[in-house]
């Protein structure tokens, strides 16, 4: 089976083991989302939950929103049943735990990938404040969240042996071309038909610059958590982190981020529009 439809397979199957709460809730249990990481027994997967327990703390998170430790009764033979442990978990709980798994195991990485994106687009959904932005706000709320990452990435890439303003260029399109199916910045600057003035990313819809964050925050998780050590190293994470989104966004149904629209307006003339119109109501 070729790796692009293994992955696909483990995100449906992700997808086929979600339950939904009392409260309407996504949900997962922790007996059979163990089975699909590659673990062989329970208990060898409670340390893992452990260690998912002590990020959810560690990032001001309450352990009793996304752990929630039950009974079940399962079935032992002869119409018998008995009493075993599980936990429900929260989607942000699945993501601590992929983060925090064996990496040697294939299906955590791509574990990694779905949960790390399905929880930042519901983040994204259940912010009410974010939700009620209009789609130019949205873009200088993205474009700004974006740019503080990328400021992380470098720092990330330099970490791993980027060096160069020109090894972090080639860092960056390896980036793009993952995400771009092979499209580099000077492919993505010519399919969108921008001006040789524009700046790519200032000129980027909501959509789009969501997917480019989950690209840069997740790069930058990945050569952290990994140590990524070498620029040849650093290129293939960016490039493969890049790739997993996009072909998340395949499998959600999503337009790929080289169709997407791109505005006239650039994110700089918005900010400067808004910071205009703030000052007018301030003297009112």
């Amino acid at each position: 089976m070729a790796k692009n439809e293994i992955e696909q397979k483990q995100h449906q199957t992700f997808d086929a083991l979600k339950n939904m709460s009392e409260t309407g809730q996504e949900c997962w249990s922790a007996r059979k989302l163990l089975k699909v990481l590659g673990y062989s027994e329970y208990r060898h997967f409670l340390p893992v939950v452990s260690r998912a327990k002590d990020a959810c703390k560690n990032s001001g998170q309450a352990i009793e929103n996304h752990f929630e430790d039950i009974l079940d009764m399962v079935k032992i033979g002869s119409g018998a049943e008995r009493e075993i442990e599980d936990i429900i978990l929260s989607r942000y709980a699945c993501y601590l735990i992929v983060q925090n798994g064996d990496p040697s195991k294939p299906v955590i990485a791509n574990g990694q990938t779905y949960f790390a994106i399905q929880t930042r687009r519901q983040e994204l959904s259940d912010d009410q404040a974010f939700q009620q932005l209009k789609e130019d706000e949205k873009r200088v709320f993205l474009r700004n969240e974006l740019k503080e990452h990328n400021k992380q990435l470098v720092e990330a890439a330099q970490q791993a042996g980027v060096e160069t303003h020109l090894d972090f260029a080639v860092f960056q399109n390896h980036g793009y071309k993952g995400l771009y199916g092979g499209l580099d910045a000077k492919g993505i600057h010519a399919r969108k038909g921008l001006k040789k003035s524009h700046q790519i990313l200032d000129h980027m819809g909501s959509t789009e610059l969501a997917a480019n964050l989950f690209r840069a925050t997740q790069a930058e998780e990945k050569l952290r958590r990994d140590d990524v050590q070498g620029k040849a190293n650093a290129n293939r994470t960016h490039f493969d982190v890049g790739a997993k989104v996009r072909k998340t966004i395949e499998e959600l149904g999503g337009t790929m981020p080289e169709d997407l629209p791109t505005s006239d307006a650039s994110v700089k003339k918005l900010e400067r529009e808004q910071q205009k119109k703030l000052k007018g109501d301030n003297k009112e």
